[in-house]
């Protein structure tokens, strides 16, 4: 696949993710895991703030910006989030704990996307 439709599919998850599922909340079931992680009172205002950063982070993918850093700032994210919801809340995640393998392809797609071998062969030609 286009590197260029890669990171444009990448950016799409970010910004669905924390656009449409979180600051506009069509999706309530990340404000379900918010609270039952970090506490009721603060779920709202937590999974706000969550939204706003991965469309932040959307924007960043697409700006190429320090692109090794911002790759390497996604896989921990999504692996770190994606630990604590495995141990932590699996009955509120789409898939359950099968989450954690979906998580793993989009880790290896941002992965491959930025630090491949082939593409850096190819950027040589």
């Amino acid at each position: 696949m286009n590197s260029y439709i890669c990171r444009i599919l990448i950016a799409l998850v970010w910004l669905v993710n924390g656009l449409f599922c979180k600051v506009l909340n069509l999706v309530p079931r990340h404000r379900l895991i918010v609270a039952r992680i970090l506490g009721d009172e603060y779920a709202t205002l937590a999974t706000t703030t969550i939204g706003v950063l991965e469309i932040l982070m959307a924007i960043w993918v697409l700006t190429r910006i320090q692109s090794r850093l911002c790759a390497i700032t996604q896989i921990v994210i999504v692996a770190v989030m994606n630990i604590l919801e495995f141990i932590l809340v699996p009955d509120l995640l789409l898939f359950g704990r099968i989450n954690i393998i979906i998580a793993t392809f989009f880790i290896l797609i941002i992965f491959i996307n930025e630090f491949s071998i082939l593409k850096k062969s190819s950027l040589r030609r």
